[in-house]
């Protein structure tokens, strides 16, 4: 073989063994770029919200946290006494008053009062006076989306806004659109944002703690409230919500229900119903349009996202996200193990369920660590690239096993049984993995003998036909006995046993092959008349260690065959049967097939062979 030929396969060879881990760095590259985009948050979100389900099902809302609902049945029976939404605000003033009696922990708005009612004055001053007296009332606000120009030209002074904590790199002159509520609840400093923050897919699953506004912290309402009841506060930026029960589990009375009792001079409701509660009012009903998506479901109230808001900072809840570096991680880490996978060789077939064990495992893993952990890992994201991984590797492991079972049957077919070739084939053996092995055999040479005489008697082609026919029908005996067959050498047939599949017993098939083969003989000399006459053969046998393996040129032919000393001594053999016996053995196939009788020829010098080898003739029982 050449240099350069040799540079090719080994060129060829080491492209093979390392496509795999090139392909799981191009899948790699892409689960990183997907982590940057912000790719692979979307695809793990339909299972984080499966698990946030779960997760809610198991956590009952805080009884504390009661919401005030101006909800359908409210708005329809308020209509004859206080006319259509919105009312006046003295409703809000009466109601204030009403549940100070009973002094809940804290009361907060989840209305907007932004412009003053022209028609109602008064109203407006009766309830702003009312809450202002009031030490646990809180109001929302909303910071708008405004471009800076518009903000600084426009824009509410922050310096201004009392809840507004400046941090180091605070433009003191700095402005933000906001949306306030009437000046004289601005004033009282109890408000904070209710912007929510909506994924990439429109679902809400994080609630500010501040709003950043030109190094300006901005509190949201509950972060507001929070604080002034004493409960801890994160000191980032937004919290990931842990849910309670499915929609509509928080305590929920009528508006209309609690405002008609609070009107009452004997009221039916508890006298203490709102005691040391966190009471929000706010509103339900469809036509006023405060639903949000969540995980939970597309018509989740806006207010029971701020009482689950609540929930988390009273109770402490807290989910840790797994950071950003996490999903290329566990991704690297499953691309690395299948490209080792399929690297060394292995079926796609078990790689692919091994994969879905994996994935199985995963979303498991994943679940457990949300429900009892409250961790969230990226799951499906990471599984999702190492299918995208496993498919196109899949599929060249597949045809690049279709070429290996190709070549190991065109190859093995010229010298195997079909039956012997389809094990081998199904065993997924190669061509490199049968070369070069030394094997305990046993050889069979069969040369025959008076062939020179009777191919001076006839023609070119009628003695390749004859020597063809002959061949055929002793080639069919050797491959019956799942023997290989090694070359034809002028007039004789070379075949082994032992290789390339394992047979322990194989010297005793060689010698069951040879009884077939004197049988074939005696029926092919009847075939073929009065040239039988001289056509004889001899068959020699000899068991030992020899090297097997395809021997030749790549480029050009290779055959499987075997070398040794083993080979040679059977072909001695062989050549000792004349005038001795037509089939001969040596001591190592007499010992390995003592369920035979033989006749003991003695120790033999052979032709190249220094000591003298001892014969056996195989006596059959019946010939």
């Amino acid at each position: 073989m050449s240099e350069a030929t040799k540079a090719s396969f080994s060129i060829t060879k080491t492209a093979r063994r390392h496509t795999p881990f090139m392909l799981a760095v191009i899948v790699w590259l892409a689960a990183l770029a997907a982590a940057h985009w912000d790719t692979a948050n979307r695809l793990d979100n339909l299972y984080l919200d499966w698990n946030l389900r779960s997760l809610a099902t198991r956590l009952p809302p805080d009884p504390d946290i009661v919401m005030i609902d101006i909800d359908e049945p409210t708005l329809e029976a308020m209509v004859p006494d206080y006319g259509r939404y919105p009312w006046s605000r003295a409703v809000f003033g009466q109601l204030l008053e009403g549940l100070a009696h009973q002094q809940p922990a804290a009361i907060v708005f989840d209305i907007l009062f932004i412009d003053p009612q022209k028609e109602h004055v008064a109203d407006d001053l009766y309830f702003i006076r009312t809450a202002a007296t009031l030490p646990n009332v809180y109001f929302p606000m909303v910071r708008l989306s405004a471009p800076p120009q518009a903000e600084r030209g426009n824009g509410y002074p922050l310096k201004q806004l009392s809840n507004a904590t400046a941090g180091p790199i605070a433009d003191p002159e700095a402005r933000a659109a906001l949306l306030l509520p009437l000046p004289g609840l601005t004033q009282t400093g109890r408000l904070g944002t209710i912007n929510v923050i909506a994924d990439a897919d429109g679902v809400i699953r994080r609630y500010p703690i501040y709003l950043d506004a030109y190094g300006w912290r901005i509190p949201s309402l509950p972060a507001r409230v929070a604080r002034d009841l004493g409960y801890p506060v994160p000191d980032s930026a937004n919290l990931m919500l842990t849910w309670h029960g499915p929609t509509r589990s928080y305590r929920t009375v009528s508006f209309h229900d609690v405002f008609t009792d609070l009107e009452r001079k004997q009221r039916q409701r508890p006298a203490d119903e709102f005691r040391g509660k966190i009471v929000i009012v706010g509103t339900t009903a469809s036509g006023l349009h405060d639903l949000k998506l969540t995980p939970l479901g597309a018509n989740y109230p806006g207010t029971e996202v701020l009482a689950t808001m609540f929930d988390n900072l009273k109770n402490g809840e807290r989910l840790q996200q797994a950071p950003d570096w996490t999903m290329p991680a566990i991704a690297g880490f499953v691309l690395l193990m299948l490209a080792g996978a399929f690297a060394i060789g292995l079926s796609p077939l078990p790689l692919g369920i091994g994969l879905l064990a994996l994935s199985a495992g995963f979303a498991v893993s994943g679940w457990a660590a949300l429900i009892f952990g409250r961790s969230v890992v990226p799951v499906v994201s990471p599984l999702l690239f190492g299918w995208l991984y496993f498919v196109p590797a899949a599929v060249r492991a597949y045809w690049h096993e279709r070429r290996n079972r190709q070549r190991v049957t065109q190859l093995f077919s010229r010298f195997l049984d079909p039956r012997v070739v389809k094990g081998l084939v199904e065993k997924g053996e190669t061509d490199a993995a049968l070369s070069g092995q030394k094997r305990e055999i046993t050889v069979l040479f069969s040369d025959i003998q008076g062939f020179t005489s009777l191919s001076e008697r006839k023609s070119a082609p009628e003695i390749v036909d004859l020597l063809n026919r002959y061949f055929s029908l002793q080639v069919d005996v050797i491959f019956r006995h799942e023997g290989t067959l090694d070359k034809y050498i002028g007039d004789a047939i070379m075949a082994f046993w032992g290789a390339p599949t394992d047979q322990p017993d194989h010297a005793c098939r060689a010698l069951a092959c040879a009884r077939e083969m004197e049988q074939a003989l005696k029926r092919f000399k009847l075939d073929i008349g009065a040239d039988g006459e001289q056509f004889d053969i001899g068959i020699g046998l000899h068991s030992g260690e020899a090297v097997v393996g395809f021997i030749g040129s790549p480029e050009r032919r290779q055959d499987y065959t075997v070398i040794g000393d083993t080979v040679n001594t059977a072909s001695r053999i062989e050549g000792a049967t004349r005038g001795r016996g037509r089939i001969l053995v040596s001591a190592a196939v007499r010992a390995a097939c003592d369920q035979y009788t033989f006749i003991d020829h003695g120790a033999v010098k052979l032709k190249g062979k220094e000591e003298p080898v001892h014969l056996f003739e195989p006596k059959w029982e019946s010939s």
